[in-house]
């Protein structure tokens, strides 16, 4: 009785779903649906009967979903309750966990992203590691939200991560939980340069970066000279604050689309007047940690010939994911269209390629054993014949010894500074 109940509730619901004028090739497609909900409720019948151990009806459906959904792709996920509560504190920009922005990858977890400042940043976890067991327990077999789940415990508690990276032998990290409140924008001023890191996009994103960039403009004054934005490592976020981080770069035109699969549901995104940067030279900073959010940024940014984009290619997530609540039960987060940049360039395991190609590197000042000779150690080298000091010299150093004490060790960071004060050089030249 139990089963025949679960069977019509469950074809009720899709009936619910099926267009009034169905077609005849509708209808039969209807009934080979009804054949396949009365298999479900076979099996569901079966296990609850005859399973080794009895498990309840709210966890075999649950798991039927989770099931249904992490078979379609890496992104579409089933969110009970509390995971559904805790997605959406994190959305709000404070959640608690490692701070670490993951994906599933051949039944392991991937690292996506550590978060700046967090728990897991500081253990050293980089994009691309794979997670193989938790506290010992191995993660093949667990879905994204039980792994998630065992992630996430009580501040102060520990877990140890088992790490796979590339090339190298598994190792163990331990990381001690935290809440962790999402400060996504950073920002200071180098020289007369704005650099700004954005680290995630959640909803106090674009306000950070308004305010960030008023104060740096108004120290810097008439010598600012233009923008570097730092997408490294950010694993992405809330689409609204994509655009909006695109926009406030932007003056006109498109910043992305989303096309889901009914054509008429296309939606368009454009820009409205208003440079943060005035106009100025942009460079934007990434590399295969920035997915998804910084993606649509970058993307934005690049076709429009606004920036110039440095560093490595992208992570290549072009897919929307939508949250449909689901009651008190939860919610479930569908990959429901795909991004696509001004261009009609798909992002979707393709990703962003740089206009100018720089893997991270150590920067290291090669050590001379000796000063190199110089004109002026010849004997009888003439002297400067003017009347600013001829013939002395200002520097109290040995300009012949290595300065290292400044040396920025980001090498992304100082080819993107250096090509920025090129930029701004040379159009001042052909101003004057």
């Amino acid at each position: 009785m139990k089963k025949s109940i679960l069977t019509l509730a469950i074809a009720a619901a899709f009936l619910l779903a099926v267009p009034a004028a169905a077609g005849a090739a509708e209808k039969k497609k209807e009934a080979d649906t009804y054949r396949l909900l009365n298999l479900f409720g076979d099996v569901f019948e079966r296990v609850r009967s005859s399973y080794v151990e009895e498990v309840s009806d709210e966890d075999l459906i649950e798991a039927a979903i989770t099931g249904m959904l992490t078979s379609l792709d890496p992104h579409s996920s089933f969110l009970n309750a509390k995971n559904f509560k805790d997605m959406q504190a994190q959305t709000r920009g404070k959640f608690g966990g490692l701070g670490i922005e993951v994906t599933m990858e051949n039944g392991l977890i991937k690292v996506v992203s550590p978060i700046d400042d967090t728990p897991a940043h500081r253990s050293g976890l980089q994009p691309g590691d794979l997670i193989t067991h938790l506290d010992g327990k191995r993660v093949l077999g667990l879905t994204l939200a039980q792994s998630v789940e065992l992630m996430r415990g009580k501040v102060g508690t520990d877990i140890k991560l088992t790490v796979r990276r590339a090339k190298k032998p598994a190792f163990d990290v331990t990381i001690t939980r935290a809440i962790i409140p999402l400060r996504t924008v950073r920002s200071h001023l180098e020289g007369d340069i704005a650099y700004v890191r954005i680290s995630s996009f959640s909803q106090p994103t674009h306000d950070g970066l308004k305010r960030a960039m008023e104060k740096m403009k108004k120290k810097a004054g008439d010598k600012f000279k233009g923008v570097i934005l730092d997408l490294r490592n950010n694993p992405g976020g809330l689409l609204d604050q994509a655009v909006a981080v695109s926009d406030a770069f932007l003056d006109r035109g498109e910043i992305v689309s989303t096309r889901p699969r009914n054509k008429e549901s296309h939606q368009r995104f454009n820009a409205k007047p208003g440079d943060l940067a005035d106009g100025k030279p942009l460079i934007v900073l990434m590399n295969g940690g920035s997915a998804s959010a910084s993606e649509i940024v970058a993307g934005a940014l690049q076709d429009h010939k606004r920036a110039i984009i440095l560093g490595s290619q992208s992570f290549g997530k072009g897919s929307v994911q939508t949250i449909l609540p689901l009651g008190s039960h939860g919610a479930m987060r569908l990959t429901t269209a795909l991004y696509f940049t001004p261009s009609g360039k798909s992002i979707q395991k393709v990703g962003i390629k740089p206009d100018i190609a720089v893997q991270q590197a150590r920067i290291e000042a090669i050590q001379s054993g000796r000063r190199q000779s110089r004109e002026s150690d010849l004997r009888g080298a003439l002297d400067q014949r003017n009347n600013n000091g001829a013939g002395k010299s200002d520097n109290k150093t040995d300009p012949g010894k290595a300065q290292t004490k400044d040396t920025p060790q980001d090498f992304q960071l100082q080819r993107a500074l250096d090509l920025l004060r090129g930029v701004d050089l040379f159009t001042k030249r052909l101003k004057g």
